[in-house]
């Protein structure tokens, strides 16, 4: 249930958090073109996760799905919780953000200490959550990893 609400709270903000805090040009990149990269490349490796889940890129959220590969963090509820801890250790700060957490924490209060190591592992890795990515695609994956120290 906990999951449900928070899923319906997404698809509920998603929509204004595009169009109001999002800058930038959507990329025009599917995740067919995406897989045409090589294969150790970001890109690929991005197009691989999209296909894998069956997602389709976001306009204006494509960075956040590019987060979900460099870091290694699956798709569920409490793992999308856990990235956003990750990214508040990396330096992230936005309103989007602190709401996740904020309300991620009173729902999910068992899994403190697994936010928290994902915090620390934000902490430890060099800022890169705002990085262009799109200019990135065509670098292999293990090296943006261990150039930002994402463990």
């Amino acid at each position: 249930m906990r999951d449900l609400l928070i899923e319906k709270m997404y698809e509920i903000t998603k929509k204004p958090y595009q169009k109001f805090f999002k800058k930038g040009i959507p990329w025009k990149e599917t995740p067919n073109d995406l897989i045409n990269y090589q294969q150790d490349s970001l890109g690929f490796h991005l197009g691989c996760f999209l296909l894998k889940y069956n997602f389709e890129m976001q306009p204006k959220l494509e960075d956040h799905d590019v987060i979900h590969v460099l870091t290694n963090t699956g798709v569920s509820v409490v793992d999308e919780i856990a990235m956003q801890y990750f990214l508040l250790g990396n330096g992230k700060k936005s309103a989007y953000l602190f709401m996740v957490i904020c309300i991620g924490t009173v729902f999910y209060p068992t899994q403190i200490k697994h936010f928290i190591y994902n915090y620390n592992r934000g902490k430890k890795a060099h800022q890169f959550h705002d990085l262009d990515f799109y200019k990135m695609l065509t670098i292999p994956v293990k090296t943006i990893q261990s150039t930002f120290n994402i463990k």
